[in-house]
């Protein structure tokens, strides 16, 4: 059977679904119908005169069920029988959307108005500053939210000792890396191998920014992070002032700083454009010692193993969590 053009279509009959809250568009062509049902009190002028002037009597039958209609059934169809009864309840209704319970109310997990019922897309808490987080009941940092800054020259295992820091933790903490997010561009890459130019300082000012706005949005999703940077300290301004900026007043800044020696040693088994030369690992290193003195916490991990290196790392975080550093 074809549909005129222009009518909805009805309703898919499921098991227990009738055609409930369904209203029929305008009819669809077929047999005619039959003869409309003769009114209860036709006019005189068109119905002939009975005896004393009034119309004959309807021959006496069977009253009509209640709900039926009044007039005889269409031409060629047998006589429908009561129409089905209606549920009291509501329609029933198909599979719930995703994040969603039968119910209707939203999954455990999920926000009100957390997800978009026509894209599906997640809407995120908004990232802001982050606070100084409360001191831990236990030893170390325990479950605190945390973000970290970790400072130190090139060879010193930061990038190592973050990533096993953030893999031991018993909560959700991601490791950010500011030089893998540097080499994320690809043609144009500013190599500082090749001299510190306008290129390479805003390739990591973009990468430092990136990077900050990367830590907000975990921190407002409750996962902890931890960036690594060689931040020096006579530049306030871009180093420690930016990553305040980027991340907020809670962000808690570590100095790894083993040996000249050991740094050289680790330099060397580098390879591709994260090896330096010796002449740039030591003016580095240099550099670096200007953070004796200015109320951060340093780790000299010469003599630690990465495992080691870490632990010391929890206890340095969960006294600065106790006794914020003044920065």
């Amino acid at each position: 059977m074809q549909h005129a053009v222009g009518a909805p279509l009805p309703p898919p009959h499921g098991p227990g679904q009738g055609q409930t809250g369904w209203t029929p568009g305008p009819h669809h062509p077929g047999p005619p119908p039959g003869p409309p049902a003769a009114p209860a009190h036709p006019p005189q002028a068109h119905s002939p005169a009975g005896p004393g002037g009034r119309p004959p009597a309807a021959p006496a039958g069977p009253p009509p069920p209640p709900g039926s209609p009044a007039g005889p059934p269409p031409h060629g169809h047998a006589p429908a029988g009561p129409p089905p009864v209606a549920p009291s309840g509501p329609p029933p209704q198909g599979p719930p959307p995703a994040g969603q319970t039968p119910q209707g109310q939203p999954a455990p997990g999920w926000s009100a108005g957390s997800r978009d019922a026509t894209s599906g897309h997640i809407q995120l808490p908004p990232g802001g500053p982050v606070p100084i987080p409360a001191p831990p009941a236990d030893s170390g940092t325990g479950t605190a939210t945390l973000a970290v800054l970790l400072i130190g020259p090139a060879g010193a295992g930061k990038t190592t000792v973050a990533r096993h820091w953030a893999t031991s933790r018993r909560v959700p903490t991601a490791h950010i890396s500011l030089d893998d997010v540097r080499e994320w561009v690809c043609s144009g890459f500013a190599d500082p191998q090749s001299g510190w130019n306008d290129h390479s300082e805003a390739q990591y000012r973009l990468a430092r920014r990136t990077c900050g706005f990367a830590a907000r949005n975990f921190l407002a999703n409750g996962i902890s992070c931890i960036l690594d940077d060689a931040v020096f300290p006579d530049r306030p301004v871009v180093g420690l002032g930016g990553w305040k900026r980027h991340v907020g007043p809670g962000l808690l800044p570590v100095v790894l700083l083993p040996g000249l020696e050991v740094v050289l040693e680790r330099n060397a088994e580098r390879s591709g454009n994260r090896r330096l030369s010796d002449e740039e690992v030591a003016s580095i290193h240099g550099r670096m010692a200007g953070w004796y003195g200015s109320g951060l916490p340093i780790i000299d991990n010469s003599k630690y193993d990465v495992e080691t290196t870490a632990r010391v790392l929890d206890d340095v975080l969960a006294r600065s969590i106790a006794s914020p550093p003044n920065w």
